[in-house]
């Protein structure tokens, strides 16, 4: 079939685009993918790193669960390892048996003049001892953090993430449009082979996983976008101060202060008057006499573990609610806002979500691969070779007894995952079913 000279023009400017993307950028997008891959799981890899971060006997004798100390105790522990350190604290509850409760201090001194570089003071819950005492930036999680949030240039690198993001929706759509099969020859399109050559191999690869991967990139990339740029999707849907890590509006307390003011355990005891069934994630307090408590609680229907948006506040004197924020009565347009983290991260689905979302960022470094061989290749500077499988097999056999070892260390590891996605599999359900009901109550969904 002739192919008319109108189409053949595009594909060759659009095969220009992406191109000059994948030279310009494609180092970027391979960073930012295995620097996102690595922090999926960067709690795990903090206390890999640490041991000392781990409970190592969260159970008693007869293999029931402790308890925690009251929240006053290990603040006042947080207080008394940093006595001067005054102004606002944030207690955030651990997601494991064995982990560490962290109290945030948003501004010390040391870091003050920094672009986010918080103190971490990490605390055991049963026992109230504080463990350790760390800057955000300063530990090798929380630096490779920085880096996939920001490339370590501060504000300017949060913006140029946001570009990052944007150019790789473009390089997305753009290998999409140049996979597509020319006379509809789809079977031909997913073929990889490996008898024509090196380079006829790294191209067959290159779609593949470029193809295999497009929807879930394209994914990570707007959200990625969207939190580097927030205020672009909240002037759209309406949904201001909703994005991730914003705390809500500054409620102040109105009440006359007195010599008897609301402790810890009783500003979570009154926050939970609203929400009985919710879960304590992170409780902030006061800062001077006219501050509040700030209580985030967790919901059942929330996808957001880590960040949820059930928030009470306090007032430190009287001890009467302030102000109350119920995702379950946001729209639709600003539950979708407050997907966009959770989205990103791979929390929205679980332990399954933050699996697939790690072997997805590594394909941008595959894609980067595979397309700068064949760009080298034709520059002249690499020669195609065959491949030969056979001269690979005794390295393959060395290395399968190396992971068949590893693999059975995983093992447990892997089930507990598929556990958590099946425990995870009705919330997802129930929030899914949530936003279908608020799209067709939506008067543009109503519209004909």
């Amino acid at each position: 079939m002739h192919i008319p000279t109108r189409l053949l023009f595009a594909r060759a400017t659009w095969l220009k685009i992406h191109r000059y993307l994948a030279l310009t950028a494609g180092f970027f997008f391979a960073l930012l993918g295995l620097t996102g891959s690595l922090s999926v799981y960067h709690t795990e890899l903090d206390e890999l790193l640490n041991p000392r971060l781990v409970v190592e006997a969260p159970q008693d004798s007869l293999g029931h669960h402790r308890k925690y100390q009251s929240l006053d105790k290990l603040m006042a522990s947080v207080r008394a390892a940093h006595p001067k350190r005054y102004g606002s604290w944030t207690l955030e509850m651990p997601q494991t048996p064995d982990g560490m409760i962290s109290a945030w201090y948003e501004k010390p001194q040391e870091t003050y003049f920094d672009y986010y570089a918080p103190l971490m003071v990490s605390v055991n819950p049963y026992t109230a001892e504080v463990v350790a005492s760390r800057f955000w930036g300063q530990t090798a999680m929380t630096w490779l953090l920085d880096l996939h949030t920001q490339l370590r240039l501060d504000r300017f690198g949060w913006h140029l993430i946001g570009l990052l993001g944007g150019l790789m929706i473009i390089s997305i759509v753009t290998g999409l449009y140049l996979w597509w099969p020319a006379n509809d020859r789809f079977r031909q399109a997913f073929a990889v082979r490996h008898k024509d050559g090196m380079i006829r191999l790294a191209v067959d690869l290159h779609r593949l996983i470029g193809l295999l991967s497009a929807a879930a990139l394209l994914i990570l990339a707007f959200t990625g976008l969207q939190l580097s740029y927030p205020k672009l999707l909240e002037s759209l849907l309406g949904s201001a101060d909703l994005g991730h890590g914003n705390n809500g509006p500054a409620i102040l307390s109105t009440a006359v202060p007195n010599n008897r003011p609301v402790r810890l355990e009783e500003a979570e005891f009154i926050a939970r008057g609203p929400f009985p069934r919710a879960t304590l994630r992170r409780i902030t307090t006061p800062a001077g006499d006219t501050g509040t408590y700030r209580v985030n609680l967790r919901q059942s229907t929330e996808i957001n573990r880590k960040h949820p948006m059930t928030m009470v506040w306090i007032d430190r004197w009287s001890g009467h609610i302030k102000e109350v924020r119920d995702p379950g009565k946001f729209s639709w347009g600003e539950t979708l806002t407050t997907w966009m983290w959770p989205l990103h991260t791979g929390e929205a689905l679980g332990a399954t979500g933050r699996l697939l979302w790690f072997i997805v960022g590594l394909c941008p470094a595959l894609l980067y691969a595979s397309g700068l061989l064949c760009w080298l290749h034709r520059r002249g500077v690499v020669q195609d070779r065959p491949v030969n499988l056979s001269a690979l097999r005794p390295h393959i056999q060395r290395l399968n007894k190396r992971l068949y070892r590893i693999g059975l260390v995983l093992f447990h590891s892997l089930v507990q995952l598929v556990k958590e996605a099946r425990q995870s599999a009705p919330l997802i359900k129930a929030r899914t079913g949530m936003l279908l009901r608020w799209i067709q109550s939506h008067p543009i969904a109503n519209r004909k």
